[in-house]
């Protein structure tokens, strides 16, 4: 039985979905002003791997993650760059979306930007306004917080020592100097309202998108653990008061990315981008740096942190790999029972401990490796079989089978007597592999079909694929 942590309740508690086997699972997504960073692949790829988890153990899973575009963030960082909000947005989700493609995250099924939801949040602060929970000044409106008697409940923070402080921002306009903004007078870049020309508060944001696309109550709603005051505890306020119900069954929260103890972001000037740590680092290195730790705690960001991390998955790559050669992938046994994939839900229904999960994965190849030793191919294949569901239910690039430079010239030394383009036949393997890949770019380049469909078909006996990139780039892979 999966456990976790809820963060309303404060305690472990039990997972059971609202509606059986379907779990609606809503995961507060960026701010596209600027280029996402550790602390955002951190938080993105533990939701990932809680996404792929519940889709293991059989649950029907809608994952949606939310794209804020519109927010004072935009605006700043328009005026910066000299271009439209709007492009500013677009600008940053594309980089934000490549670079989630390149930690191998899994898309969310639904991926809804705030500019097109407009409609659904006017819906949600008009009917605060009517049942008395919000109300509007000079074309903007805020959220009566004393009039919700659980704020403050998810924070722990009793309502009576939430003061006017470096968090909330006192306003003339307010009744209150706890009450929050779900609208905003903005005559130059909003939107048009029941109260004049605006634009949406951030938290009304995630509100209104989750009840869209969702329902008004949900299973799981997670992100970052500096959300949870005042972003989530304002999205219950605003939730629970419009729908008359729970907003939320599961609150779960991710620990910072630190360094020096301080947590990594855009406002202390110490984060390091996604792009710039991925030049350095592939990402399975950083998806196991991260996984490595517990979800709720914080990961201490150094370069030897990830050294260690570089060498403990490169030793199970090559595993894999060497494994992979030897009792070839089509062998793979699918959905495998075994011990080992026990042990690992074992980890993973325990508030999803991925450290425990990843022990289990090494576990497995050394399990392997000792049965490939001994001749028990019988034995390899189940240890691999059971490491590769382990290895994509955490997000692991593993199918790329790679060869050694010994296991690339066995193969090559069946076919290379048919190039007789090929100078020097002697090379060592990896440079031979190029130098057959350069002759077919240039066959093709000449349009010589012929030599460039004998390069294909000679090397698809063996098993090798070529494939051309956008790029123009040609690149090998083992079927």
């Amino acid at each position: 039985m999966l456990k976790l942590f809820n963060t309303y309740s404060d305690k472990i508690e039990e997972f059971e979905p609202i509606n059986g086997k379907k779990v609606n699972m809503y995961v507060c997504g960026p701010t596209v002003y600027d280029n996402p960073h550790l602390g955002h692949a951190r938080c993105y790829i533990t939701w990932d791997v809680v996404y792929r988890y519940l889709k293991f153990l059989g649950y029907d899973v809608t994952y949606c993650r939310n794209v804020t575009d519109v927010d004072d963030k935009i605006l700043a960082r328009s005026e910066k760059e000299g271009i439209t909000p709007d492009e500013v947005a677009k600008k940053y989700y594309d980089v934000f979306s490549e670079s989630m493609k390149k930690l191998g995250n899994s898309k969310p099924d639904i991926e809804p930007f705030a500019t097109k939801n407009l409609g659904e949040m006017i819906s949600i602060v008009k009917k605060l306004i009517d049942n008395g929970f919000a109300y509007e000044v000079d074309g903007d409106v805020y959220f009566r917080v004393k009039k919700f008697e659980k704020y403050g409940a998810l924070s722990k923070q009793p309502i009576d020592d939430l003061v006017a402080g470096a968090r909330v921002e006192a306003s003339s306009k307010k009744e209150d100097v706890l009450d929050f903004a779900l609208w905003k007078k903005d005559e130059k870049h909003g939107y048009k309202s029941p109260w004049g020309i605006g634009r949406p508060g951030w938290h009304i944001e995630c509100s209104a998108m989750a009840r869209k696309h969702l329902a008004p109550e949900i299973d799981i709603h997670a992100g970052g653990a500096d959300l949870i005051f005042p972003h989530h505890e304002n999205e219950i306020a605003q939730s629970e008061c419009a729908n008359g119900c729970q907003f939320v069954k599961y609150w779960l929260h991710n620990g910072f990315v630190t360094i020096n103890k301080e947590k990594m972001s855009k406002s202390l000037g110490n984060f390091i981008t996604i792009d710039g740590i991925l030049e350095k680092y592939d990402a399975n290195t950083i998806r196991f740096f991260i996984l490595t730790n517990h979800y709720r705690m914080p990961v201490e960001f150094n370069d030897e942190a990830l050294e260690s991390a570089a060498a403990g998955i490169k030793r199970v790559k090559n595993s894999v790999n060497d494994l992979m050669n030897h009792v070839g992938k089509e062998n793979l046994i699918e959905n495998i029972e075994s011990d080992e994939i026990n042990q690992f839900t074992d980890a993973m229904n325990d508030d999803f401990n991925t450290s425990k999960a990843l022990a289990v994965m090494f576990e497995l190849a050394t399990k392997a490796n000792k049965a490939k030793d001994a001749q028990d191919k019988d034995s390899a294949t189940k240890y691999l079989s059971s490491l590769m569901v382990i290895a994509r239910v955490l997000g692991f690039d593993f199918e790329k089978v790679e060869l050694s430079e010994e296991q690339l010239k066995e193969k090559l030394d069946e076919i290379v007597s048919e190039f007789d383009f090929l100078e020097n036949k002697e090379a060592p393997a990896f440079e031979l592999m190029k130098d057959i890949i350069n002759a077919r770019n240039e066959a093709r380049s000449q349009k010589n079909w012929a030599v460039a469909d004998k390069i294909r078909d000679g090397l698809a006996r063996v098993n090798i694929v070529l494939k051309d990139t956008k790029d123009g780039v040609t690149n090998w892979e083992l079927k």
